[in-house]
């Protein structure tokens, strides 16, 4: 059950300081929802997650209704598209352009889309909320943040980052990782989403860009005690900026294989299979490794995409962007350590 007394404030405190949601404006409350078939084919603790996550959308939108007696506010449902960076069905598109603000609550994620690219280019504040939890909006957890402190950090990052020609990633679990950054722009995304067309996630807490296509090199481990669905590590080959090889990760490496395809040179796997993304997490609040979105923002992790980064630099669209989550990594831009195990160190 949702504790409504336990995210009240919260949600409150979300709707004011994060979107800066005024009188009169509208705002869309967007969550995605199993298909018939996906109770049947998903497991049991999957589709729970995905009906607590719909079910934590209504309530946020009920909330929202409460506080703000004077702004139109709308709860849609859709139905899931089932992959994250998959465009929403059209209707769903044309909802977004149509309010100031928007709350997209879902489990599949909506960030890397054409359709909230648009609403942005419209006029709308978009967070993108992919498996928001209840326990986020709980008193001291990941939304609670010192968000001028945060953002004095990410400052220093960036200036690194904006330097910097070349990053090198190492982690205890097996990563080895180069990859090219030069002339790329990072951005900050720290849960600020109050200027027409801002977009990013909440909870906010990461610094990242899109590296250079073609650069990335070498490997990626997902660490089996980091993953709550792998039966064993799961690693991704990089080679020319793309995956070539997933090796293991059990019935997740499986979905991987199948997904990427690493022996099809043609689309849309070619574009699937793109290095992305490099980014760093900032918050310090954020702990829990098998929330992915709340994982990718724990301060002191990195985290590399594949498939798409049209929308924040890249060259690459594809219908997907998956992140992966690196541990206790050391991190090296131009031979300068920025990040020792885990630790910043700037």
């Amino acid at each position: 059950m949702i504790k409504r007394d336990k995210i009240e404030q919260s949600v409150s405190d979300m709707l004011r300081v994060n979107m800066g949601l005024k009188k009169g404006e509208k705002l869309l409350v967007l969550t995605d929802i199993p298909h018939a078939e996906d109770w049947v084919g998903m497991k049991t603790e999957d589709l729970a997650k995905m009906v607590e996550t719909s079910l934590l959308a209504k309530e946020v939108a009920s909330l929202a209704q409460e506080q703000y007696p004077q702004c139109p506010i709308e709860f849609y449902p859709f139905a899931s598209v089932n992959k994250h960076g998959m465009e929403p069905p059209p209707e769903v598109g044309e909802k977004m352009k149509g309010h100031e603000a928007v709350l997209a609550i879902t489990t599949f994620s909506l960030t890397h889309t054409e359709a909230r690219a648009v609403a942005c280019r419209a006029g709308a504040r978009v967070a993108s909320m992919p498996g928001f939890s209840p326990e986020m909006f709980y008193p001291g957890g990941v939304m609670a943040v010192d968000y001028e402190k945060m953002r004095e950090e990410s400052k220093k990052i960036i200036h690194y980052l904006t330097r910097s020609k070349g990053a090198v990633i190492h982690s205890p679990g097996g990563t080895g990782l180069i990859l090219r950054v030069a002339g790329r722009t990072p951005i900050a995304s720290l849960g600020d989403l109050r200027k027409k067309g801002a977009w990013g996630n909440l909870p906010g807490g990461e610094v990242y860009l899109a590296p250079l296509e073609g650069t990335a090199s070498g490997r990626i481990v997902m660490e089996k005690k980091c993953y709550r669905a792998l039966s064993n590590d799961m690693v991704l080959i990089f080679q020319n900026g793309r995956v070539i090889e997933v090796i293991g990760g059990g019935k997740v490496g499986d979905s991987y294989r199948a997904i990427l395809d690493c022996e099809k040179d043609e689309e849309p796997f070619l574009s699937r299979r793109n290095c992305a993304e490099l980014g760093i997490g900032l918050n310090p609040h954020a702990s829990r490794p098998d929330n992915l979105l709340e994982a990718e923002k724990i301060r002191g992790t990195v985290h590399i995409a594949i498939g798409d980064n049209s929308h924040f630099g890249g060259l690459v669209k594809a219908d997907m962007h998956q992140d992966f989550v690196i541990f206790k990594p050391t991190l090296e831009l131009d031979g300068e350590v920025i990040l020792k195990n885990g630790a910043i160190q700037v």
